[in-house]
């Protein structure tokens, strides 16, 4: 009698779960993979249908679906299968009046997920297409359209262009799979959602610009494995838009990353701030900006930060750590406790994206290959960065012709606190190598930094730096002392050091 009862309580578990995992095809609902027909209503049934169920899988079957907006409910599993692609709309009215809608939304929803090895395309170069026609007939508004950008670029405003997708204050969120192809604008952006899962999905979206690969904006518990990044803009981002919030216990591992921006960056929206995170092995190349862009620029703090195991090539910049203050009503942010560990990076002299379909900004001034840097304020120093086993190969090159910057005027360097933080935003640089301004508690342990053409720059620049500690440092390329210049640098100690000079003769030690 109770093998009995036993068993029966499995079929009905069983029979439960089955339910949970019902599959709703939307060719059932009327869509028509024909890439003519408008499925927005049936698509759209179809997951109101599965969520009012409590839950189930709405699957795309093979085809080519033409949609509008569309919201995704609680307990619903999108699963684009092989062979299936979701298409979106070329007409910017399908996405709302006044700013654009993603083509996939979800607000204030839970265990929802998008599965499969099909295609969510964008379409961004035709939708674009229809933003400029608008524009131009008078039937959209856009202050910013017809404006030339400080790079000489004339672009709609990000508000008139869609996402792919945009999920707002969701748990339970799993992204997994699937191909994002060719947003108009950002192709995915996740804002203050819990729990949320990115692995194995590839991006292939270089349509137009401000196309971020992934943005990641006040997270919490989130793990990103296993992706393929091509994108237009900055290809992982943390943001955090909300003072009053973080992205915090965020993992990113074993991913390829290509940008016409930065490679993994944090900012530029920075009002909370970005606590507890972890990256690691990561492959990134022709990246025009920065392989590691870590910034707090609007009053956010910026901490607990660990990356290891990065490998880049043909990369505009190695590592990028900015303490600025673009948002003056708030007091200065914080950077602090940051280690960066077993990187390797290529830094060409030339254009890293050059022949993308979508380049990064020229920079409008001669310059000189840029240096990595670690930048804070007066009064406001980043603090407690690590960089261990790390070598950087520049291009090298440089040269007094080009551009020329006096050691004796390291002072003229300017502050730009509330300039857009990037890597090239100092101008010209007086060293080639590692830039370090405003910092404390600096550690570099077995970093190497050596150029393949002749410098005349020295290698590296510390000033206003407080508790500076470099063991195993090896400049194997200088070619002109100083080697390295420590300007108002509080408690040096340098052990180890290998240069092509004896030590003495290698470094400048000189005050204000």
């Amino acid at each position: 009698m109770k093998r009995t009862a036993s068993l029966l309580l499995l079929m009905i578990v069983a029979s439960s779960l089955f339910a949970q995992k019902k599959v709703l095809d939307i060719t059932s609902f009327g869509a028509v993979g024909d890439s003519i027909t408008y499925n927005t209503a049936a698509i759209q049934k179809a997951i109101d249908s599965a969520s009012a169920a409590g839950g189930g899988q709405v699957l795309i079957p093979p085809g080519k679906f033409v949609t509008g907006v569309i919201q995704l409910r609680s307990g619903v599993e999108l699963h684009v299968s092989a062979n299936a692609v979701l298409l979106g709309s070329t007409k910017r009215s399908d996405y709302g009046t006044v700013r654009a809608s993603a083509l996939i939304v979800a607000d204030k929803q839970h265990h929802i997920s998008i599965t499969g090895t099909g295609t969510i395309d964008g379409r961004g170069r035709e939708v674009v297409q229809d933003v400029d026609r608008m524009l131009k007939e008078g039937t959209l508004q856009d202050p910013q359209w017809q404006t030339v950008n400080p790079w000489g670029q004339l672009r709609s405003a990000e508000f008139n262009r869609p996402h792919l997708l945009t999920f707002k204050n969701c748990d339970q969120v799993s992204i997994k799979g699937v191909l994002f192809k060719d947003a108009a604008c950002w192709v995915q952006t996740y804002r203050e959602c819990t729990n949320l899962v990115i692995d194995s999905i590839r991006v292939q979206s270089t349509a137009y610009y401000n196309n971020d690969g992934i943005d990641i904006d006040d997270c919490r518990n989130v793990k990103v494995t296993r992706c393929n990044v091509n994108a237009d803009d900055d290809g992982i981002c943390l943001k955090s838009g909300n003072p009053d919030t973080f992205c915090e216990n965020i993992e990113i591992s074993d991913c390829v990353v290509r940008s016409s921006a930065s490679a993994l960056k944090f900012g530029t929206a920075s009002h909370g701030g970005f606590k507890q995170v972890r990256i690691n092995n990561i492959k990134i190349y022709d990246t025009y900006r920065s392989a590691i862009a870590l910034e707090s620029v609007d009053g956010g703090i910026l901490e607990d930060v660990t990356i290891e195991n990065i490998r880049a090539t043909n990369t505009g910049n190695a590592i990028f750590i900015r303490l600025g203050h673009r948002k003056t009503t708030a007091p200065v942010g914080k950077v602090r406790n940051i280690k960066i560990a077993n990187v390797q990076v290529e830094v060409p002299a030339g254009k890293p994206d050059k022949g993308y379909e979508m380049e990064g900004p020229v920079v409008n001034y001669p310059h000189n290959v840029f240096p990595a840097s670690i930048t804070g304020l007066p009064g406001h120093p980043v603090e407690n960065v690590s960089l261990e086993n790390i070598t950087v190969t520049y291009e090298g090159g440089g040269s007094k012709e080009v551009a020329f910057f006096a050691l004796d005027s390291l002072h003229q360097v300017p502050e730009k606190a509330g300039d857009y933080p990037e890597f090239s935003m100092f101008g010209e640089l007086p060293c080639w190598g590692l830039y370090v301004r405003h910092a404390s508690g600096i550690q570099l342990r077995n970093v190497k930094m050596q150029y393949k053409k002749n410098d005349f720059r020295p290698a590296m620049i510390f000033d206003d730096v407080q508790q500076l500690q470099a063991e195993g440092l090896h400049i194997p390329t200088a070619s002109s002392t100083p080697v390295i210049v420590l300007k108002d640098v509080k408690m040096p100690r340098l052990t180890g050091l290998q240069v092509p000079f004896g030590i003495p003769k290698a470094i400048m030690i000189w005050k204000q």
